[in-house]
């Protein structure tokens, strides 16, 4: 469910910002691959990011 919710997310905020960024610069197509490219590419980052991070406290030495 985590990598579900985890492209979920980074697919809808990867889009808008997709949309609005084109509408700024003027381009005239929205073009909806590069946004589920872009999701899965930040899905996989992320994924990554909370494997590498602990869970739990870290012992001072």
């Amino acid at each position: 469910m985590k990598y579900i919710m985890t492209f979920f997310w980074s697919f809808l905020l990867v889009s808008m910002l997709n949309y609005v960024a084109g509408s700024i610069a003027g381009i005239a197509s929205f073009d909806f691959m590069t946004g589920i490219i872009a999701s899965v590419v930040l899905s996989v980052i992320i994924l990554l990011m909370t494997t590498a991070i602990p869970e739990g406290e870290v012992a001072d030495h």
